[in-house]
């Protein structure tokens, strides 16, 4: 296997090839396999990227057949027949079933691309300067998306200091008794608190990067009300958790509320094709035009990719079947917390997008290699790094779902018996 390319001329910065070290060559589904011929689950999914799995006929036929024809592939924000077709797929399948209405901004091709310019957009509307953001949030590496992150490794990348972000607690940080909804209503409606009033909230609903924790509906639905009544632009990243990781298409679906704006993307092509969008409620849309631009914002390939995955939505049968997936996956995780209570603390997430907490960093270490050595890819998160993130493809299929639990299982069981 040689990776001497990589080593002598990659950046230090590289992560995940120091995580699996082989060399890949093709994937399909929920498989990927290096250039020795061995298969791996992947339960990484491009950290999220991959909802739909790798290759998906589906997703991937119609791209290859805009290929071959002559096509737009860039077109910055200019009309295009694909941009066309995706809006209106998009409002057809996934907004208008939902009772949604935004405006669609395509802010440039990466998820802190979107952040950005929800963030700029929320100041310029309300103007005020301040945004509140919670602790153990990711947000992404650009300077506005990493000031309104909470982990301490990101606080220093920027270079900058982290000005007008107000940190305040998650939903039951640092306890299940803290009412962090009724401390965040206080301190904007007491002039007294110190704390002035933000241009917006930024929220995700389950906080992957940070550990895997959940909001509750009764504290998105609080956050809602709060910000309603504080004039606070409310801002759901579903960078990571949206594009049906969790089940649903946004994952804020079961709380039943409706942000003022929504942050897409990793998923949101179907086929790792990079493409964000910023939804955003009309009144809030006062955007002058170029005012916020972006090269890479017009990918038609992506267009293409994304209208071909939002149809799956209106199919009954699919959807089905990913609530199925997503139940299955809860319950082999069930047992694996039942199994292994020595090595697990306890299951983390929700649906698709899920989680289990260690009870130490260096067990994650260990299962993470003993699962890569017997075909099996999953990554940690966590403020500690001891939650080991489970993000199957939301289409896998049961048997590739079975066999990559049976190797974590398997590693797991090593770990318990001391190997």
């Amino acid at each position: 296997m040689n990776t001497d390319a990589f080593t002598n001329h990659e950046s230090n910065v590289r992560r995940y090839g120091r995580s699996f070290p082989t060399v890949f060559t093709k994937a399909l589904g929920a498989t990927i396999w290096d250039e020795t011929g061995k298969p791996h689950i992947d339960f990484v999914v491009g950290s999220g990227a991959l909802n739909y799995g790798h290759n998906n006929p589906t997703i991937m036929a119609p791209a290859i057949e805009y290929l071959v024809g002559d096509n737009i592939i860039l077109s910055l924000d200019m009309y295009t027949a694909a941009k066309r077709d995706f809006i209106e797929v998009f409002v057809d399948s996934i907004l208008k079933p939902r009772g949604l209405s935004y405006k669609i901004q395509f802010p440039g091709p990466t998820g802190t691309n979107a952040n950005e310019a929800a963030l700029a957009l929320a100041r310029k509307y309300t103007g005020r300067s301040s945004v509140m953001a919670f602790t153990n949030a990711f947000h992404g590496m650009s300077l506005g998306s990493l000031a309104v992150s909470g982990s301490a490794s990101t606080k220093e990348l920027g270079g900058v200091a982290r000005h007008d972000v107000i940190r305040v607690p998650y939903d039951s940080y640092p306890n299940q008794t803290f009412d962090s909804a009724g401390y965040i209503d206080c301190v904007l409606g007491d002039p007294g608190s110190g704390i002035e009033k933000p241009a917006a909230i930024i929220l995700e609903t389950i906080q992957a990067e940070g550990g895997m924790n959940v909001a509750s509906a009764a504290w998105l639905s609080e956050i809602q009300r709060i910000c309603r009544k504080h004039g606070v632009v409310l801002i759901v990243d579903d960078i990571q958790a949206g594009a049906g990781r969790t089940g649903n298409f946004f994952s804020f679906e079961f709380a039943k509320i409706e942000p003022d704006i929504v942050c897409l993307s990793k998923s949101l092509s179907g086929s790792g094709s990079p493409l964000s969008i910023v939804l955003i409620r009309p009144d809030i849309d006062v955007w002058n035009p170029g005012e916020h631009s972006g090269t890479f914002r017009g990918n038609n390939l992506a267009f293409v990719t994304a209208e071909a995955m939002c149809k799956m939505w209106s199919d009954a049968q699919f959807t089905a079947d990913v609530e199925r997936t997503a139940v299955n996956v809860q319950k082999h995780l069930d047992r694996l917390v039942a199994k292994f209570p020595t090595c697990i603390e306890q299951k983390r997430g929700r649906g698709l997008m899920a989680g289990l907490k260690f009870r130490s960093q260096a067990v994650v270490t260990r299962v993470h290699d003993v699962a890569f050595e017997n075909g099996l890819l999953i990554e940690s998160s966590g403020p500690d790094r001891d939650v080991i993130k489970v993000l199957p493809p939301i289409t896998i299929t049961d048997e590739e779902l079975d066999h990559g639990i049976a190797i974590l299982d398997h590693a797991l069981q090593e770990q318990a018996n001391g190997h």
